[in-house]
Parts: structure tokens; C-alpha cells; sequence
């Protein structure tokens, strides 16, 4: 018998959660926005260079290539895996490209948020816990207000205040720490929720006290093996533990 996901809130007193694929279930519509993107690019790098590659994979090259990463991060890890170099101005073509599928997406179909999460964020909020959600996408603050989640949050960071903060992409946990500061919170006195590999891995070399995995792609393994202290297949499956809650 599995032991139960303790939350323990007298030793955490703030909670960071991605976005993509925590909160909201976007993390398929920002593969199917990158397919889109990269096999027409990739067909027309054929035509041109005599050589066939494989398409992308919106299961495993967005696991392993661009989830929880910065656009454009995303589309040099891709390339690199292809054996494709290309000049600036090209990766920052398919970065925009990426983006305006992605917005043409949400706004024609909305946007769902996983139940489970808005319920844990709730209770969070009425044990007196702080929350704040984080994203590499400049798009989490439509996200959030298409998923009616805006108003759950202390703090936002995202692929903007990135930008004008000069913060890296996850692995590196700089989004994470801004967001800890912002909140008046250290690290361990903080936890992450996050569902991909990048920011489980930026969670644990942030010091975080407490790396939650949601394991979405049957990936429990090789999310503990990036640092998480627990995977959970849903946000339901934790239980919390401490402080008083607001009548």
C-alpha cells in the first residue's frame, strides 16, 4: 500500500504552481501548437536540404524538448536533436509562429483547468498559505483569466517579467526564486508543484523545501529521478497537514 502525500503547512507556509499542465490543461494545446509549427518547418527544411527527418512527436519531443521551457529554448533543443542549426532570426520566427497558434487556439476554444488543482489552491488559501503560479509562457496571464484562476493567486511570474527581468529558462530555478521573493518566502520555507522534468529539476537546485511531481505521462520514475520528493498523478491525492483555516 502506497503511503499518502503529506502536505506538511506548519513547515511550509507557500506554494508555487506551474501552469501548464498543473493548473490549466494546456500542455496539449501548446504540443499541438508546436507540432504545427515544426513539421512545417521541418518539410520545408527537406525540400530544401535533400534530407528527410522524423516529425515531431507531441508526446515525447514536447516531454523532452520544450515543456517548461522558454519559446525559444524550446525550438534550439528541438532543432539540436534533428541536427538543425539556424541563425537567430529564424528560432525567433518559429517562437512567434509557436505563439500565434497557441493564442489562435485558446481564444477559439478556452481554456479547462484541472478541478482538482483550483480545489487544493482554495484550501491553501483558506490555511492562510500563499500561492503563486509561474510559467516560461508570455501567455499565463490569458491562460489563468481564461480558466477563471486569476484571482486564486498572490503572485504571477511569467515568460514576461522573465523577459524584462532577464531570468533563465527552467532548468534554471530563477523563476521560481523570483517568485519565492515576491511571495516574502524562502525557499525552504516554500514548496513547487510542477509536471515536467525542467521544473522539477529547477524546484530541487532551487532548494525548494518541498518538490511535488504530477505525474500526467506515466513518467513517476524519472520525475523523482529529476528531484521530486513526491509524484502524485493528481493534486487530489495529497493530503494537508497543519495550520488553522479561516471560517
Amino acid at each position: 500500500m502506497t503511503a499518502p502525500a503529506v502536505v506538511d503547512l506548519e513547515e511550509i507556509t507557500a506554494v508555487i504552481f506551474d501552469t501548464d499542465g498543473v493548473i490549466t490543461d494546456t500542455a496539449r494545446v501548446h504540443a499541438a501548437a508546436w507540432k504545427q509549427v515544426f513539421d512545417t518547418f521541418l518539410d520545408e527544411y527537406a525540400r530544401r536540404s535533400g534530407e528527410r527527418f522524423p516529425p515531431f512527436d507531441a508526446g515525447e519531443d514536447y516531454l523532452r524538448h520544450v515543456d517548461g521551457k522558454s519559446r525559444l529554448d524550446g525550438v534550439n533543443d528541438f532543432l539540436r536533436s534533428r541536427n538543425i542549426t539556424v541563425d537567430p532570426d529564424t528560432a525567433a520566427g518559429l517562437a512567434a509562429a509557436k505563439d500565434a497558434s497557441f493564442r489562435a487556439e485558446i481564444s477559439a476554444h478556452g481554456v479547462t483547468p484541472f478541478p482538482s488543482t483550483l480545489d487544493l489552491v482554495r484550501e491553501l488559501r483558506r490555511r492562510e498559505v500563499l500561492t503563486a503560479a509561474v510559467s516560461a509562457s508570455r501567455n499565463c496571464a490569458r491562460v489563468l483569466e481564461a480558466a477563471n484562476a486569476a484571482g486564486l493567486f498572490d503572485v504571477r511570474v511569467d515568460g514576461v517579467a522573465a523577459a524584462r527581468l532577464k531570468l533563465a529558462g527552467k532548468p534554471d530555478p530563477a523563476l521560481f526564486l523570483h517568485a519565492a521573493r515576491r511571495l516574502g518566502v524562502s525557499p525552504g520555507r516554500a514548496a513547487v508543484v510542477e509536471d515536467s522534468l525542467a521544473g522539477v529539476r529547477a524546484g530541487r537546485r532551487g532548494r525548494f523545501k518541498l518538490v511535488i511531481g504530477v505525474d500526467r505521462h506515466d513518467r513517476g520514475q524519472a520525475l523523482r529521478a529529476a528531484g521530486a520528493d513526491l509524484v502524485v498523478t493528481d493534486l487530489a491525492e495529497l493530503r494537508l497537514k497543519g495550520r488553522r483555516r479561516n471560517r
